[in-house]
């Protein structure tokens, strides 16, 4: 129950996006206007400020980033395996595989920031957009295989990449923000975890997505069930403790990020599965990360 009661104010704001969007604010113009403002601005803004701000040690820091590529490369060769049971074509393999590795930025801030304050935000926070170019690398590849679309293009112009890779440059400059820098950005940082969330609620999805049950399945175990395990002996494996190994944890445990749906109509591919695969992992997450924060 502490476990649930960690999850529940964040879980509670999805909720209400899903209410919002379905009986007050049932305009798709308004919604995709919050997913920008939170992807280009207001996260950033976070991530930047986490980063540029946070105490970092290297020696804490490399093997936690470590752990976290081992968890996705293990998450795009476990997606890989289950292709046999999805009964879909190329395209629609290569967009809804990306549910198996990538994760939700917005929930694993907002939990690490409930776990261990502002050190876990800046860790996840440091995590997350550590790993953001990588998870586009597979998927942007493997799209791009089937469809149309450029890697180096997508990557250079990916504002959580760009703020992640300013943030950690101006600590190691040994640079600092004016305080009304810091407040401004973390201002802005409090904006994108509420609206990030309640976007999270809007964007959930549900009825028929074609190919197999079993293929839809097997993504959400790998997601949820299997990367999460990973997680846990790699970071024993690695000698994490403390916050480092929560934190890889439940980068592990998280569901898939809506930025995945966003790629898949972007790039032609097959948007409406992997909307489905989104709030799949989305709503069952509440019962599988309240068992690995007990866990922890």
């Amino acid at each position: 129950m502490h476990s649930l009661a960690l999850l529940l104010p964040d879980f509670s704001l999805i909720l209400l996006g899903a209410v919002l969007r379905r009986r007050l604010v049932d305009n798709e113009a308004f919604w995709a206007g919050v997913e920008k403002l939170v992807y280009f601005v207001l996260f950033p803004a976070l991530l930047f400020n986490a980063l540029a701000t946070a105490a970092i040690d290297p020696g804490r820091a490399l093997p936690l980033f470590v752990g976290g590529l081992g968890v996705i490369i293990v998450g795009f060769v476990a997606g890989f395996l289950g292709r046999g049971l999805m009964g879909l074509d190329a395209m629609g393999f290569a967009s809804r595989l990306q549910c198996a590795y990538r994760f939700n930025t917005y929930i694993g801030i907002a939990i690490a920031g409930k776990l261990h304050s502002a050190a876990g935000v800046a860790l996840m926070g440091g995590l997350c957009g550590a790993m953001v170019p990588f998870v586009n690398v597979m998927a942007v590849g493997m799209l791009a295989r089937h469809g149309q679309g450029s890697l180096l293009r997508e990557l250079s112009r990916n504002p959580l990449v760009l703020a992640t890779l300013c943030g950690l440059l101006f600590n190691l400059l040994g640079l600092e923000l004016p305080s009304p820098m810091v407040a401004f950005l973390k201002r802005l940082g409090d904006a994108a975890v509420a609206l990030g969330l309640l976007a999270v609620g809007a964007a959930l999805r549900w009825g028929n997505i074609g190919g197999r049950w079993t293929g839809s399945a097997w993504i959400v175990g790998v997601k949820l069930l299997l990367l999460p395990a990973i997680a846990w002996q790699l970071g024993r494996a690695l000698g994490l403790t403390g916050i480092t190994f929560d934190v890889l944890v439940l980068f592990a445990a998280l569901p898939s990020a809506s930025s995945a749906y966003i790629l898949a109509m972007r790039m032609g591919g097959d948007g409406p599965g992997v909307a489905w695969l989104i709030s799949a992992t989305t709503v069952l997450a509440v019962p599988t990360l309240s068992f690995w924060l007990m866990l922890l």
